[in-house]
């Protein structure tokens, strides 16, 4: 558990690990869990803590209450009418984001209710992202006169341009099947199943070798951002190194002799 309150009686985050699975709860129900600095500094040194981690090879992050994240904190907001603290809580925000990016552990959204602005953009920014079939997203900033200019840089590189430009300038909430079909999920489930649903993806991710998935990560985000001819020699790099890893001879033996790998590295 996060110890910092934000003057509550309960923690602002909770944490649980179980299975090398890392479940990182939202919890300001009230508040649709709202990305207050107090909740970004919560997340970002429980992620901190974690990337230190051998033994946790995947993370989900979830929500109580009857929505995911509304987006930052908008009574905060307007409590700090000054540049110095957008700038502040702007740059904090953005850091938690590529926190999770660059994250060692695979990191899966968990989403019910609603997930909007910042919200949307932290579910963007997760490596996966499970729906439940009452999910709601948008970026609805260009409605009260401030264009979701941070959450675009996530979401414009988890959809398509044209979807994420419909999402900036409409601001329009979109069901969980369309976000589906944008991108934005990988799956769509019942509600009741969310949680179990999530685990298991979880579950099945903890089994892999975590120093392969750890190689794995990095090289996908990192491939993004070059041409084609770079990418190629880059992972051609990246997997004959993995080559030579033990995981990797004990997975291939494995595979030929017809059993189950047992795998050295966290």
């Amino acid at each position: 558990m996060y110890e910092e309150t934000e003057q509550m009686s309960e923690p602002i985050l909770l944490r649980c690990d179980a299975d090398a699975v890392a479940t990182l709860t939202l919890n300001r129900p009230a508040q649709r869990n709202a990305l207050s600095r107090a909740m970004i500094a919560a997340l970002s040194s429980v992620l901190d803590d974690i990337s230190q981690d051998p033994s946790i090879r995947a993370v989900v992050i979830a929500a109580n209450g009857p929505g995911y994240c509304a987006g930052h904190d908008l009574k905060e907001v307007r409590a700090n009418p000054d540049r110095a603290f957008y700038d502040l809580l702007f740059a904090e925000c953005s850091a938690l984001m590529t926190r999770i990016v660059r994250l060692p552990q695979p990191v899966i959204a968990c989403v019910h209710g609603i997930a909007t602005a910042a919200g949307c953009q932290l579910v963007a920014s997760c490596d996966l992202a499970m729906a439940s079939e009452d999910a709601r997203f948008a970026t609805p900033g260009v409605n009260i006169g401030l264009f979701c200019s941070t959450p675009m840089v996530a979401l414009s590189r988890a959809v398509s341009r044209k979807h994420a430009m419909e999402m900036l300038l409409t601001g329009e909430l979109m069901d969980a099947g369309t976000a589906w079909r944008f991108g934005l999920v990988n799956r769509v489930v019942p509600a009741a199943d969310l949680r179990a649903e999530t685990h298991a993806v979880a579950a099945n991710i903890a089994g892999k070798s975590g120093a392969t998935v750890r190689i794995g990560k990095e090289a996908f985000y990192r491939q993004l951002e070059m041409r084609l001819d770079e990418a190629y020699d880059y992972a051609s790099g990246v997997i004959a190194a993995n080559m030579e890893m033990r995981d990797a001879e004990e997975g291939i033996n494995a595979f030929i002799d017809k059993r189950a790998p047992v795998w050295r590295h966290g």
